[in-house]
């Protein structure tokens, strides 16, 4: 499944065992293109949420944070 409009956030497909190929968008190009289109921050934050990241359907895509240095890191023991 694809975004319509935000090609030029994709950074690859997902591979994993026993499950579909995804696309794989960075989020902080999707919150900068959501922005771009006349959204402030946190109108685009709410807009992935629930739009986006909230709208599950099978091979929906993935998202990855790139800014990882940023956030809290849970530690899989």
């Amino acid at each position: 499944m694809k975004m319509d409009g935000f090609d030029d956030c994709i950074i690859g497909i997902s591979e994993c065992f026993d499950q579909e190929s995804r696309i794989v968008y960075d989020l902080t190009k999707v919150l900068s293109k959501l922005e771009s289109m006349g959204m402030t921050a946190e109108e685009a934050q709410e807009y992935y949420e629930y739009n986006q990241l909230g709208a599950f359907v099978p091979g929906c895509p993935i998202f990855v944070n790139c800014n990882w240095e940023n956030t809290d890191i849970i530690e899989l023991t």
